[in-house]
């Protein structure tokens, strides 16, 4: 999944990719080690994420990828 910072917080992320409908579910998912960021159980949601790291959760893996800046954006 894109992001358009430099990161962004995990529990920010669950609800970006529809893992977590609320910030109190991406909550309860974190806190009852539901998610593992880079393989690692992480119960940290304001964890900061940045591209090149990847989160499993709701048996879905997820790969945070940064802005691109190629020639393709040039016009």
């Amino acid at each position: 999944m894109k992001i358009d910072t430099d990161y962004i917080k995990l529990d920010s992320f669950l609800k970006m990719v529809d893992v977590a409908s609320s910030g109190g579910e991406a909550k309860v998912l974190i806190a009852t080690g539901a998610v593992r960021v880079n393989g690692a159980e992480e119960k940290r949601r304001g964890r900061k994420l940045y591209p090149g790291d990847r989160v499993d959760a709701a048996g879905e893996t997820f790969l945070v990828e940064g802005p691109s800046h190629g020639e393709a954006d040039v016009p």
